[in-house]
């Protein structure tokens, strides 16, 4: 089953990374696992002897503490438990080492902004976190709850999809949902006028795809419909969300290495940015 053992909370302070603590803690007591809250700072590469500043050292530290003393006290608020860390070094890659160090099964992050460019962009800490995280990286909207009732996937046929479907359904049986499996044709227009065949062929793939899904489910005893749809592919598996009430998108990690992996790629970046409920992006 899907039982996360330690959960992971990347914390800044924001009103979205409040949002996304509180939901940790939500699936702490479900999981009945450990929370562990880090805060990241940035090294300090100036000239101490220029700053004017007695210790520099401790000035940065403190807002970050401060971070973290909130983060306790929405622990306690929520009745819940929480150990915090306050690391020095480049965000991403410290939150992703303490994740390996401390054998958290997954990250918990909130997601910034609604502006349109925010959307789009998502944040560079959430997308190079998702790049060099070694274990499932849930980005949770401001206001948002965690919901495990209705559980929807994208598959496209990769391993990576595949494991993004055997998490969702363990997630589904795990709390007496159901699953939702989306595959979603993304091709020219001109593949319908110039290619017809080939478009049947790739909608008999999407449809093998989530039959694929709907086998595992059906193994499980878990409850679950398909659905194949045309057209831009994250603008159809957010519109399939809000059609199905989805508490959760279920998404594949594509495992890029090097400077790849500092981008996680359009259609999971705009899913992220423009989805109403939680996704989780699975190692």
């Amino acid at each position: 089953m899907a039982r996360y053992q330690k959960i992971l909370v990347a914390f800044d302070g924001s009103a979205s990374g409040e949002n996304a603590l509180r939901q940790a803690l939500r699936l702490a007591c479900e999981e009945k696992c450990w929370v562990r809250v880090v805060t990241v700072v940035p090294p300090f590469e100036g000239e101490l002897e220029l700053t004017g500043v007695g210790d520099v050292h401790e000035a940065i530290l403190r807002p970050a503490r401060a971070v973290l003393a909130r983060a306790e006290a929405i622990a306690k608020e929520s009745g819940g438990l929480i150990k915090t860390s306050l690391e020095e070094g480049e965000a991403s890659q410290r939150i992703a080492a303490v994740a390996a160090e401390e054998r958290c099964g997954i990250i918990v992050m909130g997601r910034r902004g609604i502006s349109r460019l925010e959307r789009m962009m998502v944040g560079s800490v959430t997308a190079r976190v998702i790049g060099h995280s070694p274990v499932d990286v849930l980005v949770v909207p401001l206001g948002a709850e965690i919901g495990w009732k209705t559980v929807l996937v994208a598959t496209d046929g990769s391993v990576h999809s595949a494991a993004a479907a055997a998490r969702a359904v363990d997630l589904a049986a795990a709390y007496g949902g159901r699953v939702v499996a989306l595959s979603v044709l993304d091709v020219p227009d001109e593949f319908y006028a110039e290619a017809p065949a080939v478009v049947d062929q790739l909608i008999e793939k999407a449809r093998g795809y989530v039959a694929a899904v709907a086998a595992l489910a059906k193994s499980a005893g878990v409850a679950c419909t398909g659905a194949v749809r045309e057209g831009a592919s994250a603008a159809a598996i957010v519109q399939l969300v809000k059609e199905e009430a989805a508490g959760v998108i279920v998404m594949g990690s594509h495992g890029r290495t090097g400077l790849a992996r500092l981008l996680m790629g359009s259609v999971t970046e705009k899913v992220i940015g423009h989805a109403p409920c939680p996704v989780l992006v699975v190692r």
